[in-house]
């Protein structure tokens, strides 16, 4: 074995406003089977996390509860930890930003940033309720966009039309407060100088610590240029209060990363003999792991390595960020019953089957994951049930019956035993890698060896034939060794099916190492179920129970024209300055927070693809569809900056609109870049 790692390992922290959803759970369900992965190598792991528990929104919700905010935040807490424990997540200590550690270890790391020149103030104007008297985030301010007059639209982006603007833009402004006319009024702010660290920045972005595509995206930031990155908050509001600043707030982002820190602290007291500047000072000679979501990559790859180096901290060893989950091909939606919460899904159904799912899915990369709860179904049964477990049941029948729960003294397969402990090599490589979905399927194809074993030498048929025992003893012997080397590599992702397969084969462990030991001559006890199959019923009845009927409108929308008008006439020169190309869809995928875009990534034979935001997710809700398909782009379009990225190009697609749009495609026989003529 390589030498034992000292390791610590978080996830990011849920907001203490609301339930864990399954969209959360991809990362916790990420992050634990990591953490039991190095565990079950021998390694040194803590593995903390902590409710993210200040800011404006749960003062509010507190307040419309009729609790304190302390009340609310503590409820929610064991919420979270009773949803987390149920899944099988296993945090050796989970906390709460709102501690005695994370206040003390906030004021430390802004002290330090404050007197080594990072810290600036200078006043800004914002929107201020004059009822709530308070200052209002964009995401408290509703009025008319500017651009296309859509109302009820939220103070930083249009929902209809896409646009981007201050909340300072919109037209006849309202609280979603208290619905009063915001005023502008004026505020000192305090601002951690981001721009201060960009070379630091830089030099750690090219250091190999980032995913590519996360290395790529910040390379974006630091081209357009860092900004001073505002860190306070008025009165009144959920939070600490800044050192030195009566009535000012740290901004919910400073103290939430700290988190991490103040639950390893706390972590620290419970357990002596672990000491906190072996995983945090700066030259600590351990490792640090950060399991995160793709839409908080700028707070953990900028502003938090930068606020650690400027208070003389260690910066984390790698970031790594996951996608988002969708549904059956779409965006988690309440009314069709798929916005699931992690409660709502435990009283329904067994949680090892999300945590092999999501493992079957799950790479080393920042792409978004999909929930198709038929093909849920489907996998769980034929691979858990149909494959892995069917080994175990149909040779402990025969080993309980005739051999007394003894298995054979001798392998009958040694080539057969020695294939399966040396896969665990590359399987352990891909855990590694976090490519869950490599591991899994290399155990399964392992399992269908196992399966194909036992088929072959049908110890069933051995069993009716005079004299043929211990044959039979000896296939039945080998299946249950190569089950448990399946259950070995599994381990991680389905804990609870391991211990009762531990229990099953009477072993003291299922460490990676224990693989390499056969059981020979070993007594097992009696087979029990380890898991049963997936009912559509109640996968049904989860849908059912997540689903928010929605009131039907009686506005009917107007009648399409059978024929829409025609553009202007344009000239054969303004023609032919469009770059019809050829393009490859290389990837496609859903655009968070946009109702009808998809994110196309196109290969038209240029050194680099070209990234596309296309208006066809109605026609497309499984965009992976989409992947490998030929279609025609203008080529020559300019670049234009989009809410959600930087679009290059534009796909040609033809029909009436909603789902009956169709993009283009050319002839068989083209080739990306080839122009058309």
């Amino acid at each position: 074995m390589s030498e034992r790692r000292r390791i610590l390992v978080t996830s990011a922290l849920p907001y203490a406003n609301g339930p864990i959803h399954l969209g959360h759970l991809v990362e916790y369900i990420q992050t634990d089977i990591w953490v039991r992965f190095q565990k079950s190598r021998g390694h040194e792991v803590h593995y903390v996390c902590a409710d993210d528990a200040h800011g404006t929104a749960i003062m509010l919700k507190a307040e419309q509860n009729g609790v304190t905010p302390e009340a609310q935040i503590a409820t929610v807490k064991a919420d979270h930890e009773s949803d987390f424990a149920d899944f099988h997540i296993r945090f050796d200590n989970y906390h709460s930003t709102h501690s005695d550690e994370n206040r003390e270890l906030s004021s430390y790391i802004y002290r330090k940033n404050r007197d080594a020149g990072h810290i600036a103030t200078r006043p800004i104007r914002q929107l201020f309720d004059p009822e709530k008297q308070m200052f209002l985030a964009d995401r408290f301010i509703k009025g008319e966009c500017p651009k296309c007059s859509a109302k009820d639209q939220y103070g930083d982006s249009c929902e209809v039309c896409g646009a981007t603007y201050a909340p300072t833009e919109l037209k006849n402004p309202y609280s979603t407060i208290s619905g009063a006319a915001p005023v502008m009024k004026e505020s000192e702010h305090y601002f951690f100088k981001l721009p201060d660290f960009a070379g630091f920045l830089q030099d750690r972005d090219r250091s190999g610590r980032l995913q590519p595509e996360v290395a790529n995206k910040l390379d974006e930031w630091f081209q357009a240029g860092l900004n001073d990155w505002d860190i306070s908050r008025d009165a009144p509001y959920f939070g600490f209060e800044i050192p030195d600043a009566p009535g000012k707030y740290f901004y919910v982002w400073l103290d939430a990363p700290i988190g991490y820190m103040a639950s390893f602290r706390n972590l620290c007291i419970k357990k002596p003999g672990l000491n906190f500047d072996d995983f945090w000072a700066p030259h600590a000679g351990t490792e640090l792991y950060h399991f995160i979501g793709k839409d908080i990559v700028y707070f953990h790859a900028l502003f938090w390595p930068a606020m650690l180096e400027g208070a003389g901290f260690r910066k984390p060893s790698a970031i790594f960020a996951h996608g988002f989950l969708t549904v059956n091909g779409q965006k988690m939606s309440k009314s069709r019953g798929t916005f699931i919460k992690a409660r709502t899904y435990l009283d329904n159904l067994n949680p090892e089957y999300l945590r092999y799912y999501f493992a079957a899915k799950l790479s080393g990369s920042v792409e978004d994951i999909d929930l198709n709860l038929e093909d849920f179904q489907f996998r769980v049964n034929s691979d858990l049930v149909g494959k892995v477990v069917n080994i175990a049941s149909r040779c402990a029948g025969f080993i309980g019956k005739k051999f007394e729960n003894r298995l054979s003294v001798q392998c009958a397969e040694p080539q057969l035993l020695d294939d399966f402990i040396h896969a665990g090599a590359s399987i352990a490589q891909h855990y590694e890698n976090r490519d869950y979905g490599r591991a899994v399927r290399e155990i399964m194809t392992l399992a269908d060896r196992a399966n194909q074993y036992i088929d072959e030498k049908k110890p069933w048929a051995l069993a009716k034939e005079a004299g043929r025992e211990a044959e039979v003893h000896d296939v039945c012997s080998v299946g249950l060794n190569l089950f448990r080397q399946l259950i070995i590599y599994l381990a991680p992702v389905l804990p609870a099916m391991a211990e009762a397969s531990r229990q099953f084969l009477n072993v003291g462990s299922l460490d990676w190492q224990s693989r390499e030991q056969l059981l020979l001559g070993h007594s097992i006890n009696a087979f029990t179920p380890l898991m049963t199959r997936v009912e559509k019923e109640k996968v049904d009845a989860m849908v059912e129970a997540s689903r928010e009927h929605l009131a039907a409108t009686t506005t009917a929308a107007p009648a399409a024209p059978a024929i829409e008008a025609l553009a202007p006439e344009i000239s054969i020169d303004d023609f032919v300055k469009i770059d019809l190309r050829v393009a490859r869809i290389v990837n496609a995928q859903h655009v968070d927070g946009a109702d009808k875009l998809l994110q196309l990534t196109l290969d038209i034979g240029e050194a680099r693809p070209r990234n596309v935001f296309a208006g066809i997710k109605s026609a497309y809700p499984d965009p992976t569809a989409l992947t490998g398909r030929l279609t025609v782009m203008v080529a020559n379009l300019a670049p234009r900056k989009m809410k959600f990225g930087m679009s290059e190009g534009m796909v040609l697609a033809a029909g009436p609109g909603g789902k009956d749009i169709h993009i283009l495609s050319p002839d068989s026989g083209a080739t990306p870049g080839m122009r058309i003529k």
